[in-house]
C-alpha cells in the first residue's frame, strides 16, 4: 500500500473532494507544484487550472480550480478554491464562448479596468480549456 495524506478540496460552495491521496499537481503562483505525502509545510496562492490528484488507489482525478490557496501541513493537504468543479463536468462550448468573449474585450478595450477585466477572463477560460485537455489525455 502507497504512502498517502489526507486532502480536502473545497470551495465557498461545497467541499469537492476528501479522501487519502498518493500526489496532487496544482498551478501554483510561480508554476505547477506536485506534493507528496512528507512534503514540507506550505502555504501559496493558486492560478487558475487544473488540480490533479492521484488517489490511494492509484485513480486520477482532475479538478478544476479558478484560483485560491493551497496550505501543506505534515499530515494534511487542503486547497481552499474560489470555485472547484470536477473535470468531467466542465463545458467546453462555454469555455470557448467564454474565451472568445475575453478576446472580443481585450481587442475593445476602453480604460484599464477593462484590460484587467479581459485578461482575468481569458486567463480562466483558457485554464478551464486546459483542464478539460488534461482530463481527456488522463481517459
Amino acid at each position: 500500500m502507497a504512502i498517502t495524506v489526507q486532502c480536502d478540496i473545497v470551495s465557498a460552495e461545497q467541499e469537492i473532494f476528501s479522501g487519502s491521496v498518493e500526489t496532487l499537481v496544482a498551478a501554483g503562483s510561480y508554476g505547477d507544484l506536485g506534493v507528496y505525502p512528507g512534503h514540507a509545510p506550505l502555504l501559496t496562492t493558486l492560478q487558475p487550472g487544473p488540480v490533479r490528484v492521484i488517489k490511494q488507489n492509484g485513480e486520477e482525478e482532475i479538478i478544476f480550480v479558478s484560483g485560491g490557496f493551497l496550505e501543506v501541513q505534515p499530515h494534511r493537504v487542503t486547497v481552499l478554491a474560489d470555485t472547484a468543479v470536477r473535470a468531467n463536468d466542465l463545458d467546453e462550448a462555454a469555455a470557448l464562448e467564454a474565451k472568445k468573449h475575453a478576446q472580443d474585450l481585450l481587442d475593445q478595450q476602453h480604460s484599464d479596468l477593462d484590460l484587467s477585466r479581459a485578461t482575468a477572463e481569458l486567463a480562466e477560460a483558457v485554464a478551464r480549456l486546459r483542464t478539460i485537455q488534461q482530463y481527456r489525455q488522463s481517459k
